[in-house]
């Protein structure tokens, strides 16, 4: 069957939209009265919408489409396993080769002694997997009391009940009775914000330590893990000082408590490495993983296990699992995804090319009146808007109020670059050239002075007192 290229006029398509289609993390009815943007196909970093458009993705979908769209090997893979094996589950003493295949693979690309794959449909499922991988541990080792998750405010760890709390996002706490119980939130590591007066190697300690604090009072007996990205995503790339990875990596190894590496978004060539606890020097018990794990190319995720925990957790029957656990396409396409990433040394490019050039130009935004800082950690980046540089001042609108002006403008302007409050983030495809580097810098630049221009043309150039 060829590519659909005919469709319904625009307005029609968005009038159906809004009729049928709910849309995560959206005001429906604000929605509905400017109407979606109707994407209709995409190759590399470019994306068509139904009026014709060429957008550069600066978002890579959801941090997810690594190797870029339009591969074609991936579809004949996923063609191919759909007519050998369409679907078989992975309980009852049974499993199939691309499973099998991918977990091998799996534990060969990974650090250390994490070797072990529990399957899932997303990062959300994978998450909600860990609350009761950890508890499970510590139950199995004569020790139920340790049930506490220790996470970070404005962390992201999905959606669903467990990894919504898990996550340290208000906006969602405030719905759906959310945190759970046994999951505490300690400060984030973000010194452009929060850091104060202090410098920036003494705000990552601090912050670092109140885990050790927390652990203290919530009680040693009664804390089973800590979990984190290692680069907050949704939370705006926040880049936690130099001093913070290896203080945290202190505590959890003096109090004897997982740790959760959540390389949801910062795996699979994000950072420059095939995972972010490399780039870190993290060295997690656990590792979340889904995104980049297929290009998004197929709805799969998981978590992988070290050695200890997987050899604890395999002495009792674990209570646990989803129809969709290692589906044979998604684990196909997967493992297809992979070869690509390392037979095309993406992650070499990532390191050697895209990575500098992209670190350079982005850096370079912070010659612009409203951009304070410039963070970039791989194919990551963040950038915090500001009224007053020097004093690090947020504006005293509400928050995001500028950030989503700026957003706006870029999408006018044929850019896909979120905004998280007042910072704008992106996270291109992996395999981005040069070229294409600099006209989505271009294009951003051209974004922050129209939305500089509607700032000040409405009176929004004011720092909060």
């Amino acid at each position: 069957m060829s590519q659909i290229t005919n469709h319904m006029p625009t307005a029609e398509l968005q009038a159906l939209d809004s009729a049928y289609h709910m849309h995560p993390f959206t005001h429906a009815d604000g929605l509905a009265k400017k109407g979606a943007r109707v994407i209709t196909r995409a190759k590399g970093v470019w994306l068509n919408d139904s009026e014709g458009n060429r957008i550069i993705d600066g978002m890579a979908g959801l941090w997810c489409v690594n190797i870029g769209y339009g591969r074609e090997e991936l579809a004949e893979v996923a063609a191919r396993q759909i007519r050998e094996l369409p679907y078989y589950n992975t309980f009852f003493q049974t499993t199939h080769v691309p499973v099998i295949a991918l977990a091998a693979k799996l534990a060969e690309l990974a650090p250390g002694d994490l070797n072990h794959v529990f399957f899932a449909g997303s990062g959300s499922e994978a998450n909600d997997t860990n609350i009761r991988l950890v508890r499970t541990y510590w139950d199995v080792k004569g020790k139920p009391g340790k049930k506490i998750i220790i996470s970070r405010k404005n962390a992201y760890h999905g959606s669903s009940v467990g990894s919504g709390s898990l996550g340290g996002m208000s906006g969602m706490h405030a719905q759906g009775g959310m945190p759970i119980p046994d999951i505490h939130h300690i400060n984030q590591p973000n010194w452009w914000a929060e850091g104060g007066d202090l410098s920036p190697e003494d705000f990552g300690l601090a912050r670092a330590r109140e885990l050790e604090e927390a652990i203290l009072t919530l009680g040693e007996d009664r804390v089973a893990a800590f979990i984190a990205e290692p680069v907050q995503g949704a939370g705006g790339v926040i880049v936690a000082p130099d001093t913070y990875w290896p203080e945290i990596q202190r505590i959890c190894d003096k109090y004897e408590i997982l740790l959760i590496a959540d390389e949801v978004i910062c795996g699979f060539g994000r950072t420059g490495n095939w995972f972010g606890s490399q780039t870190l020097n993290i060295r997690p018990h656990i590792m979340t993983i889904a995104k980049g794990l297929s290009s998004g190319y197929q709805p799969i995720g998981g978590s992988i296990l070290c050695d200890e925990v997987a050899e604890v957790i395999g002495s009792v029957e674990f209570n646990h699992g989803y129809t969709y656990s290692g589906h044979p396409v998604a684990s196909a396409v997967a493992l297809e995804n992979l070869r690509i990433l390392e037979e095309e040394k993406v992650i070499d490019h990532v390191r050697d090319v895209a990575a500098p050039h992209l670190q350079k130009k982005w850096a370079s935004l912070t010659e612009h009146p409203m951009v304070g800082e410039a963070k970039m950690v791989g194919m990551m980046g963040s950038i915090a808007l500001t009224p007053d540089k020097a004093s690090r001042a947020k504006f005293a609108s509400e928050p995001g109020t500028v950030g989503y002006i700026c957003r706006e403008r870029c999408f006018a302007n044929n850019l896909i670059m979120r905004h998280v409050g007042d910072r704008m983030i992106i996270s291109p495809p992996l395999v981005i050239t040069p070229d294409e580097i600099d006209i989505l810098i271009d294009r951003a630049r051209v974004a922050l002075d129209e939305g500089y221009a509607q700032v000040k043309a409405e009176g929004l150039w004011k720092a909060a007192s």
